[in-house]
């Protein structure tokens, strides 16, 4: 057992702003502009309710925390219409009363239970002692496991477990957050409402190799700000100018769409007579520049007439014999779309029949609602990899980082910046740096979804997909934009959502929408090159936020039996775990962030199932030891005695914080590819 994610959802809702952007929309919303959004902690109180939850495609993020009471709490970005939606489905937000269980809990079957301890791990960090728990009974949900502890100077505690439940498989007991201790535990008793016990010793956390000292004068802190694709790929191309005889740029074959749409404009009067007008070409290329009127000729029994004069495009509607409009929504689409060489296209909007009749409109210009200023470039980007060692020719070990698949994911980026710029600037001054150098062949992609990355940054912070919009024209007014895209973390090709893998939506408005088909995108595609382009390439970290996680394949199972996919070999399981608790001391030893030891191991053990994802493909399909950071860990607040999430852009003293301490972490991968034989 690997720390559990639980089917029971508590959903406390707290709203929380997302940090450092445009706003999301403007102050005063139209017909045409989004739903804002606000990234909030959802409750839900069960199995199936988290089922239903993650079935809909909601967009949740890696923050899932299990309740005392048997629910789980799990971060999400929503719109209001969304978390209404929610409320269907059987979750409440915070302050409201939680919704009735859909099952009940089963009793303790009779006779004594069986408790066996999994894990009993003490860690120290920069807030104190703490203590990690996770056991499991032979009566399973049923039973209730307290865990009491003895520590160095006579302390001494107790705390409650809660048992996981996860698409109708009993995974165990742990608990929901590591416990505060006054001092080292030592010894622990696990008790069970069921009879059973068990006794352990405690041992610390993580226990793998200190970080290797560096010589005197080692460089580091390196990241001032916050970067945008831009500024990312002129990062590594400068490094690149630096260190030429270290270094090559490789430029993915892939071209993304680019941080550009088609210009729109809604046309009436939502939402039962309008309709609504897309430019054949994208904003930027003509489409902005294009207006459309609709005119009451004034004559008596006109007939409905289309003209194209420059760049606008006039709409004259049919009248009564009174002179009186009636040409109605349907009738003015089907005309502007039977009129030859028009520069744009017309449907009716989402919630319109058709069937109401359209009024005179003044001419309104199309915009492509994009915020970026212009020397942010609107045409198909270029996704950069910095290749860095002293023998790039395919003969030493490889190490793919790649950072923010997910837009929103800021801090991301700056963990392989830093990385970067430590492994370059060191290199000549630092002995255990060289080595790495000379023993390793490393590829560094800064940003993996760079269109996404732009929109986040200028015009929706809350963006996690890519730019490619695959829905149809009754899903793609323009009060929709922020909910287009492909999740690129669900676009790859092994235990995807197109098999029958869960944790991935076919919804093209979901968060979690895996694409028309198995990387029908530019990004995903970059990726997976580079794992069959480089075949030296054994070990990759894809680096995300938020929450606080480590974790290696499996990803995703099917619902139905919860059948994952398969797992490591317990050699091969033996070696992630030792990799990742080296991992994880060198990340600890930067400023005393732990990584929980429930949220270190298979994603499917300590999160959830995310069909689709890239670790998956490139461990299954390539033989890559592919791990996944969650950057940006709880912090612990001493007042409430209660762990605080950071969010996906954190202030950034703190996201500063998050990419040191994780380029670090990387680095310690590195090291550990320096050493590795293969077997």
């Amino acid at each position: 057992m690997r720390g559990l994610r639980a089917s029971a959802v508590a959903l406390l809702i707290a709203a929380t702003a997302l940090s450092g952007a445009a706003p999301s929309v403007p102050a005063v919303a139209g017909p045409a502009d989004p739903e804002a959004v606000s990234l909030v902690t959802l409750s839900v109180p069960d199995r199936a309710v988290m089922e239903r939850l993650v079935a809909s495609g909601a967009d949740l993020t890696e923050r899932v925390r299990p309740q005392p009471d048997g629910s789980v709490q799990v971060d999400a970005v929503v719109t209001p219409t969304q978390l209404a939606e929610f409320r269907t489905l059987g979750a409440a937000p915070a302050g409201e009363a939680s919704p009735a269980r859909t099952h009940k809990d089963s009793r303790p079957a009779p006779g004594r239970d069986q408790v066996v301890i999994e894990r009993a791990v003490w860690y120290k960090s920069r807030d104190g002692y703490f203590l990690s728990v996770e056991a499991s009974s032979s009566a399973a949900q049923a039973a209730t496991l307290t865990v009491e502890w003895r520590g160095k100077r006579g302390t001494a505690g107790r705390a409650e477990m809660v048992a996981y439940v996860d698409a109708g498989a009993y995974l165990g007991h742990q608990f929901s957050t590591p416990v505060p201790a006054d001092q080292q535990p030592q010894k622990i008793t696990v008790t069970s409402t069921g009879g059973g016990r068990a006794d352990a010793r405690v041992r610390e956390w993580p226990d793998g190799e200190r970080p290797g000292k560096h010589g005197r004068g080692y460089q580091k802190d390196f990241i001032t700000q916050y970067m945008p694709p831009a500024q990312l790929n002129e990062r590594i191309k400068t490094l690149h100018r630096q260190f030429p005889e270290l270094t090559d740029i490789i430029t993915l074959p892939y071209r993304t769409n680019g941080y550009r749409r088609h210009a729109q404009a809604l046309i009436g009067t939502v939402p039962d007579k309008a309709i609504v007008i897309t430019s054949n070409a994208y904003g930027s290329e003509g489409g902005n520049d294009l207006s459309v009127e609709l005119v009451a000729p004034g004559t008596p029994g006109s007939p409905l007439r289309v003209s194209l004069d420059g760049k606008l495009v006039t709409v004259s509607l049919a009248t009564n014999d009174a002179g009186e409009p009636v040409s109605t929504a349907a009738e003015v689409v089907a005309a502007i779309n039977a009129t030859p060489g028009l520069p744009l296209k017309a449907s009716r909007y989402r919630t319109d029949p058709g069937a109401g009749v359209m009024a005179p409109t003044p001419p309104v210009q199309l915009d492509d609602f994009l915020s970026a200023p212009a020397d942010v470039s609107r045409k198909p980007a270029e996704v950069l990899a910095l290749r860095i060692g002293t023998r790039r020719d395919g003969s030493r070990t490889g190490v793919l980082a790649y950072a923010q698949e997910h837009a929103r994911e800021w801090v991301t980026p700056l963990v392989t910046i830093e990385a970067a710029e430590r492994l370059l600037r060191n290199y000549a001054g630092d002995k255990a740096t060289r080595r790495l150098l000379e023993r390793t062949d490393i590829f560094i992609v800064p940003t993996v979804n760079p269109d996404g990355a732009n929109y986040s940054f200028y015009d929706f912070n809350s963006q996690r997909k890519n730019m490619t919009n695959h829905c149809p024209p009754e899903q793609s007014d323009p009060a929709l934009r922020n909910q287009w895209g492909v999740d690129v973390n669900r676009n790859y090709a092994v235990g995807s959502h197109h098999d029958g893998y869960f944790g991935a939506s076919g919804n093209c408005q979901s968060g979690t929408y895996a694409g028309p088909a198995e990387h029908s995108e530019p990004e995903s595609r970059n990726v997976i090159w580079l794992a069959e382009r480089f075949r030296n390439i054994k070990f990759a970290m894809n680096v995300h936020s938020y929450g606080g996680y480590f974790m290696w394949p499996p990803g995703a199972y099917k619902a139905d039996g919860r059948l994952t996919l398969p797992r490591p070999t317990p050699k091969e399981e033996k070696f992630f775990e030792r990799s990742s608790e080296t991992i994880l001391k060198a990340i600890a030893a930067e400023r005393g962030t732990v990584i929980w030891p429930q949220q270190t191991g298979p994603v499917t053990d300590v999160l959830y199932s995310a069909a689709g994802n890239s670790a998956d493909e490139l461990w299954y399909d390539h033989g890559i030891y592919g791990w996944d950071f969650e950057v940006g860990a709880d912090l612990w607040n001493a007042e409430t005695r209660s762990w605080q999430g950071v969010g996906f852009q954190p202030p950034f003293e703190e996201g500063h914080a998050e990419a040191m301490e994780f380029a670090a972490g990387l680095i310690s991968l590195i090291g550990i590819a320096a050493d590795y034989r293969e077997p």
